[in-house]
């Protein structure tokens, strides 16, 4: 599992400094790489390649797809560090993108990533057809803005130190977290061009895969070594946050992502062998340790 976590982040990484290093220089391409090569799993691109190779989609347009989603992401975090946010001086074990340039940099910094995304999926090296990326862009930009990330952050925080329904919880973790997952997993449906009634079903297991990673890192907040994590642990009980954990208690959480997990698997079974590595990575998300 971990040599193909490393290899889909080499290959991603790879392909992201050509794309950045093939563009014009600005005072905002260093705090930008900063953030983006920060060293993460590249879980949201391992994903995106399970899903991928249930339908024997290219590997290298994957990776072009998953370094967009990578760019999301990374724009994501540096956001989120931020001291109107989340306020966070530690990321992946050095300082946030704020601390290191500056808050102004890090705004800027986290929405050049944002829109880079978009410049990827229409690359002309993607070997897709206009149509195709069009779809793509449509899909990432709905699981980006007020209906996904940004809306899950809103909530997020406006949650904090309230009573919030497990409904409700869930709702906001699907669109902080899930919304990226689903276009992981319905983004090789749109290059095979499936009905919607598949694409819909994807979507909703990517959900549940984005819930099962809020989940796990919910867990390791609670429970996490700052040390090993690379972050400060212990942060969303100082802040009152709404989480699956302060609502049903530490173990009953346990039991609430295995049974994500045993949902997911029930979804995949009609694809046999072909979703083992997918079965792999979900198991790897609830067990990992940072």
């Amino acid at each position: 599992m971990q040599k193909k976590l490393n290899k889909i982040a080499k290959d991603t990484n790879s392909f992201l400094k050509k794309f950045i290093n093939s563009q014009k220089k600005s005072n905002l391409i260093i705090p930008m790489k900063y953030g983006l090569f920060s060293g993460g799993k590249k879980i949201r691109s391992k994903i995106l390649i399970d899903v991928g190779s249930l339908f024997k989609i290219n590997y290298k347009s994957l990776i072009i797809i998953g370094a967009a989603i990578e760019c999301i992401h990374a724009y994501s975090l540096i956001h989120d560090d931020l001291p109107c946010m989340d306020n966070d001086k530690i990321r992946r074990g050095k300082p946030s993108t704020h601390i290191k340039f500056g808050e102004s940099t890090a705004v800027l910094a986290g929405n050049s990533l944002l829109t880079m995304a978009f410049e990827i999926l229409s690359y002309s090296k993607l070997n897709l057809n206009k149509d195709i990326k069009n779809n793509l862009i449509n899909k990432i930009s709905h699981c980006s803005g007020h209906l996904g990330i940004a809306g899950g952050q809103y909530l997020d925080l406006d949650y904090e130190n309230k009573k919030v329904s497990k409904k409700k919880i869930i709702e906001m973790e699907i669109k902080k977290t899930g919304k990226l997952f689903s276009f992981c997993c319905v983004a090789p449906l749109i290059i095979m061009k499936k009905n919607k009634k598949d694409i819909k079903i994807f979507e909703n297991i990517g959900a549940e895969i984005g819930l099962l990673f809020q989940v796990a890192d919910d867990l390791i907040d609670y429970r996490g070594n700052s040390l090993i994590v690379g972050k400060k642990t212990g942060k969303d009980k100082k802040k009152g946050k709404a989480t699956l954990i302060s609502l049903l208690g530490y173990k009953n959480t346990i039991k609430y992502a295995q049974s994500l997990i045993l949902q997911i698997n029930k979804k995949l079974k009609k694809y046999g062998s072909k979703s083992k590595n997918l079965s792999e990575t979900l198991n790897y998300i609830l067990n990992r340790n940072k």
